[in-house]
């Protein structure tokens, strides 16, 4: 696990799993976390983070740049995703991908002619603002672009760390059950949208979209859900119509900045 967000701490010890911070950075919800220094530690990295997420939206929304952070378990099909909305949404939209080894993902996207920048995070569980900051000035998006952060595969570090975006976008795919939102609660309050992917095996897989719905809708009421899949379509024009709304309000823009 990363060396930054406390992953690797002795106190966190093994017998439940540490929750990081989301809002206000209130870490001592956590009874491992009980140690002022190693509260003060973390809170500082997640302060300096902060900084330099908003440095980085500055710098999206100079050139009027949406971004999104897509975060999700490994194999949820995000890649697979951004591979094929360029087949349904109307704006140029580039990527920065994280993933602790290879470039295998961002090899994907520039043989399908997507811009994408990518990142080794090495033995980091995360991106954070820091490593988003290198790659972005990489991407040599146009004025009135999306820009797609692909976090690293994980459904608990990411969810702490804001990296600049605009918005969080969550994918759990069917495989994967529906219990995942109440197990992984500080990830999906953090979403703005969900896309419950894969939907095309659900006749294959005990999964209740309003099971999962009721679990999202308890947590976060806010969050819209989207059923996606990428093998007959479905959904995916309903997720280009969302990034273009929000996109478009954002700038107040017609598709095009026109």
């Amino acid at each position: 696990m990363c060396q930054d967000c406390g992953c690797s701490l002795p106190r966190f010890g093994m017998q439940e799993p540490h929750q990081h911070a989301h809002e206000h950075h209130e870490l001592t919800t956590n009874p491992q976390l009980n140690d002022a220094k190693t509260l003060s530690v973390i809170h500082k990295i997640l302060d300096k983070n902060d900084l330099e997420a908003g440095h980085n939206r500055s710098h999206f929304e100079s050139r009027q740049i949406s971004a999104y952070n897509l975060m999700s378990s490994p194999g949820s099909g995000k890649t697979t995703l951004l591979e094929c909305l360029h087949e349904y949404l109307g704006l140029t939209y580039g990527v920065i991908e994280g993933d602790l080894e290879t470039s295998k993902d961002a090899d994907r996207l520039l043989a399908k002619g997507i811009q994408a920048v990518q990142i080794q995070t090495g033995s980091a569980c995360h991106l954070d603002a820091f490593m988003v900051h290198g790659a972005l000035h990489r991407l040599t998006l146009d004025e009135g672009s999306i820009a797609f952060i692909e976090n690293v595969g994980n459904l608990v570090c990411p969810a702490s760390y804001d990296v600049g975006t605009h918005r969080n976008i969550v994918l759990l795919s069917v495989p994967e059950g529906d219990d995942k939102i109440a197990k992984y609660p500080v990830m999906f309050r953090r979403a703005d949208l969900v896309l419950i992917t894969k939907s095309d095996l659900a006749p294959y897989f005990d999964f209740s979209v309003d099971s999962a719905k009721d679990s999202l809708r308890a947590l976060n009421p806010q969050c819209e859900v989207i059923e996606l899949s990428i093998k007959d379509g479905r959904g995916m024009d309903r997720l280009a119509a969302w990034l273009t709304q929000d996109h478009r309000e954002r700038f107040h823009t017609t598709v095009g900045g026109n």
